[in-house]
């Protein structure tokens, strides 16, 4: 298991457990490393870097580097004593993380980087003390060479790769523990005519809060009384400050305008929208792609080529030049032949990639999804919410009954609605209390998947269905003229009583988003449980050629699975609730909006901020982000497959042969390379 990935996992156990105390997402350079189970902070990490430092310097001006005194360089009588204890405090001290990793890496029957770490500085310890007691103790006629020095630059070497290393994922994640920075520490608590503050990691579902001018949201709720305008553009994108007064939902993290607002929390700190947000990008982090699992095996069989490159390296080279030159050619082997830079190459990215993608409104909830995006060639649309913005209005609504008037028409159908979330009820609602319409009590109140809804008023049974189901449960369905708006139609035993026509205005963007999608060799496809008119009315407007109308979500789920099985890859765009089958099915499922109201389990990548646009800039990231992997790959496994039978002294006729200590430099080279290559990731 590579570096990165036993972090994450950490990392994840860390962040639910603070969530609950609100500090998880206010986690800073001070996240933990982690290698096969062995934590370390990022300052303890500093810390021991320059401490090791320390105790090297001794060691780097006493002791010379593979028997070469070099011209900075001295002695004195007793200096190898000195060297050898130096070395010793060093090797326990320094070599601490790399040795604790191997423990745990072998315990887990996982050896990977960190075994080979601490076998190479294993081997050039304990051969230093086999030298010094025979050079000092043994008064040996044969001076045995020693690689305290090697030893040094190596612990030295390797814990700045890791120091760099850490620091360059904890930049890349940096930008999502900013959402920490939305919410309060304290919250203003009511309780028996009483405001007191509390932790927020304290406050429980169903507390009454008090929210004050200019304060931040600190849990997501409903409001009781007051009225503000609310700033929800950090968690939702949306530019505009938005009226929330009684009876309105507001979002945790969002800024309180000028008024006072008391609020029933209906999400405690662990289980609120950032919270969630916090979730996806954990499991984004977590989740491997199949390059990842890639590396992860070729991480593997790169720890048993070393060990059989160093064998054969320490068999050959002993039989010309003894067990020190033996032993000179293994430990480097084990060195460069470390796995470091191919078990950062994958992670790396995807740290850098999660971060931009958070940054731009992008939440990639399965990282399997990059590989696959590259061989799209189907997107399919939702139209409501996707390519429209969702925001209905009643255009026209009459009465199809001569007992009915119109006046009497809407009230039933508003009565109707009033439990109901759907955007179009939302709109006949407001429509509704707009001409101070009183409404019916609604009892037995049930939706119908796809169709609609039902229920009862002053004691008999109602229903407002889409036109497909309506034409199912009359016998005679006139036609009507509903402007090409989607219309509702109202039902009561098996009888057709009026209609209302809402109409919904197309996104901005969508039309950009079409074009580009084209460019791309992309087809794009609406989906929609409207009507045909209504249908090819918005997708004329948008150059949609492919539409399918009237559909339930089985058929948005089929429409997915007969595309997939004619051998291509789909696409598919929708809300995350009515389409969540079709979400599930699709290659890459892409959930527009990340409120409260998404189911987003079902997706694999969602658009924060709803915007059309936004499904280019994912393709892109991806595309990108799939390059950065491929290149990072060859620079970790690539390198190794060139660097082992150097380090080996393949070269060795030619009188080039590679000491412990440049192989080490070498090594945390490709480390840093894959790191930088990482950092310019952009979207």
């Amino acid at each position: 298991m590579s570096i990165l990935n036993n972090m994450n996992m950490n990392h994840s156990k860390n962040m639910n457990h603070s969530m609950d105390a609100n500090s998880s997402m206010k986690m800073g350079s001070n996240d933990m490393m982690m290698h096969g189970g062995h934590m370390m902070h990022m300052g303890n990490l500093k810390r021991k870097f320059w401490l090791s430092l320390i105790l090297s310097l001794p060691i780097i001006f006493l002791s010379p580097a593979m028997g070469v005194h070099l011209p900075f360089q001295f002695s004195f009588p007793g200096s190898e004593w000195v060297v050898a204890i130096f070395a010793t405090i060093l090797y326990f001290y320094g070599g601490e993380p790399f040795l604790s990793g191997a423990f745990y890496e072998i315990k887990a029957k996982k050896p990977e980087m960190m075994t080979l770490i601490s076998l190479g500085i294993t081997t050039a310890y304990i051969y230093s003390i086999y030298a010094f007691v025979k050079n000092n103790l043994l008064s040996s006629k044969v001076h045995v060479m020693d690689f305290f020095w090697e030893l040094a630059t190596l612990i030295l070497i390797m814990l700045l790769g890791h120091w760099i290393e850490m620091k360059s994922v904890m930049n890349a994640n940096s930008s999502v523990h900013d959402l920490a920075k939305l919410l309060p520490d304290k919250v203003h608590v009511q309780n028996n005519g009483r405001t007191e503050d509390v932790a927020i990691n304290a406050v429980q579902k169903n507390a009454v809060i008090l929210v004050k001018a200019g304060e931040s949201i600190p849990l997501d709720g409903v409001v009781l009384n007051g009225s503000s305008q609310v700033n929800e553009s950090l968690v939702t994108g949306e530019s505009s400050a938005v009226t929330r007064k009684e009876n309105d939902k507001v979002i945790g993290g969002s800024i309180n305008g000028s008024g006072t607002l008391t609020v029933k929390v209906t999400s405690s700190a662990n289980s609120g929208f950032l919270a969630n947000v916090n979730k996806l990008v954990q499991s984004s982090q977590m989740n491997k792609s199949r390059l990842q699992n890639l590396a992860d095996r070729v991480s593997s069989w790169l720890f048993y080529a070393a060990l059989v490159f160093g064998i054969i390296a320490l068999i050959v080279w002993t039989s010309l030049r003894g067990i020190s030159g033996g032993l000179e050619r293994m430990v480097t082997v084990l060195v460069i032949a470390c796995p470091h830079a191919l078990g950062l190459a994958i992670p790396l990215v995807n740290a850098k990639s999660t971060s931009i993608g958070a940054k731009n409104g992008l939440l990639i909830r399965n990282r399997n999804v990059i590989s696959v995006s590259s061989k799209i060639n189907y997107l399919l649309l939702d139209k409501t919410g996707t390519l429209t913005e969702g925001k209905f209005q009643v255009r026209k609504y009459d009465s199809l009954n001569k007992e009915y008037d119109s006046a009497e028409i809407i009230k039933l159908i508003a009565s109707l609605e009033q439990d109901s979330n759907h955007p179009i009820a939302q709109s006949i609602l407001q429509f509704a209390k707009e001409k101070n319409i009183e409404l019916y009590p609604l009892s037995n109140s049930k939706t119908l998947d796809g169709k609609g809804v039902s229920g009862t008023l002053n004691g008999k049974e109602y229903q407002l269905v889409n036109e497909k189901a309506a034409r199912s449960l009359v016998s005679h369905f006139p036609e009507i003229d509903a402007l090409n708006y989607t219309s509702s139609y109202l039902v009561a035993e098996n009888e057709l009583l009026g209609y209302v026509a809402v109409g919904d205005e197309i996104k901005k963007n969508a039309a950009a988003l079409i074009k580009q999608i084209k460019d791309l060799n992309i087809t794009p496809v609406m989906l929609t449980g409207d009507n045909e008119k209504v249908a090819q009315s918005i997708a004329q407007k948008l150059k949609i050629s492919e539409v399918h109308s009237g559909l339930m979500p089985a058929d948005k789920q089929k429409i997915v699975a007969q595309l997939q099985e004619k051998g291509n890859k789909v696409m598919m765009v929708g809300d995350g609730i009515n389409d969540a089958p079709s979400l599930a099915k699709a290659d890459i499922g892409v959930a527009i909006g990340a409120g409260t109201d998404v189911a987003v389990d079902s997706a694999d990548v969602v658009l924060v901020n709803s915007e059309p646009l936004d499904i280019i800039s994912f393709l892109n990231l991806a595309q990108h982000t799939q390059r950065k992997t491929i290149e990072n790959l060859w620079w970790g496994a690539g390198y190794n497959i060139i660097a082992l039978p150097l380090a080996a002294g393949i070269l060795a006729p030619w009188g080039i042969l590679l000491s412990p200590a440049v192989g080490a430099i070498l090594m945390s080279l490709s480390t840093v390379i894959v790191a930088i290559n990482a950092e310019t990731l952009k979207i």
